[in-house]
């Protein structure tokens, strides 16, 4: 499904397909609670959260002249032709070269502190904020954060301003009531009653995706606006939707407070987030991977690579490790554990169990900062790519320690020889070779020269110009230990190879290519 980024209402009226990013706010729950009809009404709720929800009003200057968004068709008679016609009218760039665009947000401190989406005040040379009275004060961006869309701001009131307070958006569950108030279309205070429809949801807008899913009509011009639960406290930040029309059918999704809480609070003290970091990068655990590592079920998220100079590069973690929990937290797939690692306080102490050898153990660990480069570089996981040094993660030990048919032997000079091990033409990774293909000084282990067409190995994405560089944790010196590590896995009756490939730059990937 196609991510659409739109600026705040600019861009609100246009048709839309796929996922959209909104601008504006949603709506509020009332009190009273019918067991079948829902809220009987949620105005004595609503009424002290109006005041806290307010339009966020941005200018932008433009470069040359350009005419500007094109209105929609509007039909005669319509009681909002008036409406669209000034708002587009607003939109083409003036004398002054300037577009403005409106969105949603809300005040969670007196002192005139508001939280909203950055997407509705990326770019603006100018914010105001308008409050439901009619007031409006210019805002200062006190910081941002892109990998969770959210920023705040700051207003100097004359007088403490009406605020709003967070809630716990762990407490909620599917089928709860919630309500949203914002500004769609431009239109201001507009408020909506829905449903949580869906929690933790990954719509892949960002490295820490986690959002509710809500039925109350939210439409652009909403973003940046709350998501109250019944006790009229903020659980959600609102902040796309998905419309093949540009208009709500239903399907809204908000950043909940348990991760939006603690970014909004760095913000204001620091002004730019101070996420964890464990200095990995991380890879899913498919069926295959997990049959071939003895595993039940596939959970939790494989380490593929450790990074020089991070937290955890002389251990405790190590390239081959499924990390299961972190911190008491259970690792259900792989984008759980950057999601929580970021979420962990910088330089705290946490306990990690982690799948090694088959055996569970736990290590403890001491977080780093991320810094926004090496996120960049890895989201998922917050990190550069690193490749272990002399069989880093698995033992130096001889291909045949660890099981199978101790027969298989090889003489030196036989072990050195090519070899032909599941459809993978293997070749020792000489100097020569090494200077020949571009392949890092980092990278150790055996090169694959070809690799057969319609083989298990090209099957898994095993590709000539790659190294083998462990099976079943076993690193690979040679062609022959290849060929004797993965008899050996055949004899104990293993169905998968667990193999760790590097690309010629040391990026690794960890792959289960069948031996039947």
């Amino acid at each position: 499904m196609p991510v659409t980024t739109l600026s705040p209402f600019r861009s609100s009226i246009a048709a839309v397909t796929g996922l959209a990013m909104i601008a504006g706010g949603m709506a509020v729950p009332g009190r009273a609670m019918a067991q079948s009809n829902g809220p009987a009404s949620v105005a004595d709720l609503a009424a002290p959260l109006l005041d806290a929800v307010v339009n966020i009003s941005t200018s932008q200057s433009v470069k040359g002249e350009g005419k500007g968004p094109t209105p929609p068709r509007i039909p005669d008679g319509s009681p909002f032709q008036e409406f669209f016609k000034d708002y587009f009218d607003n939109q083409k760039p003036d004398n002054g070269g300037k577009v403005s665009s409106l969105g949603s947000g809300f005040v969670i401190d007196p002192a005139g502190y508001v939280v909203t989406n950055n997407h509705v005040i990326e770019g603006a040379d100018d914010i105001e904020v308008i409050f439901p009275n009619g007031n409006k004060l210019k805002a200062k961006l006190v910081g941002t954060d892109t990998k969770t869309d959210l920023s705040v701001l700051k207003v100097e009131p004359k007088t403490p301003l009406k605020a709003v307070k967070f809630g716990d958006s762990r407490a909620m569950r599917i089928g709860d009531w919630v309500m949203a108030i914002g500004n769609p279309f431009g239109l201001g205070g507009s408020l909506t009653v829905g449903v949580v429809s869906a929690r933790g949801r990954n719509i892949n807008a960002g490295p820490y995706d986690n959002f509710i899913q809500t039925d109350a009509a939210i439409n652009k011009g909403n973003s940046g606006g709350p998501l109250f639960n019944m006790k009229g406290e903020v659980i959600g930040i609102n902040t796309a939707i998905i419309s093949p029309s540009g208009g709500s059918i239903g399907i809204g999704f908000s950043v909940p407070t348990e991760l939006a809480q603690n970014i909004v609070q760095q913000l204001i003290e620091f002004g730019e987030t101070r996420r964890g970091w464990l200095g990995v990068r991380v890879q899913p655990v498919t069926d295959d991977i997990a049959a071939s590592l003895g595993m039940d079920t596939a959970r939790g998220a494989l380490i593929s690579g450790v990074v020089k100079g991070g937290p955890v590069e002389n251990g405790p973690i190590q390239p081959g490790d499924v990390v299961l929990t972190f911190d008491g937290k259970d690792i259900h797939e792989m984008r759980d554990l950057p999601r929580i690692v970021a979420e962990s306080p910088v330089g705290k102490d946490v306990d990690v169990v982690v799948l090694r050898d088959g055996k569970e153990q736990t290590v403890k660990v001491k977080l780093g900062q991320l810094q926004d480069s090496a996120e960049d570089k890895q989201p998922g996981a917050g990190s550069d790519d690193a490749m272990p040094e002399d069989g880093e993660g698995g033992e130096m030990t001889e291909p045949n320690d660890k099981g199978g048919d101790q027969t298989q032997q090889q003489a030196p000079d036989q072990r050195e020889a090519p070899q032909t091990v599941l459809g993978m033409n293997l070749v020792t990774l000489t100097d020569e070779l090494r200077t020949e293909k571009g392949i890092a000084e980092s990278v150790e282990g055996v090169f694959v020269a070809s690799v057969d067409a319609g083989s298990a190995a090209e099957q898994k994405g095993v590709k000539a110009g790659d190294v083998i560089v462990e099976v079943g944790q076993d690193f690979m010196e040679v062609p022959g230990d290849v060929m004797v590590r993965v008899n050996g896995l055949k004899s104990a009756g293993r169905k998968n190879a667990h193999m760790m490939v590097a690309d010629a730059q040391g990026n690794l990937r960890f792959v289960a290519v069948p031996v039947e």
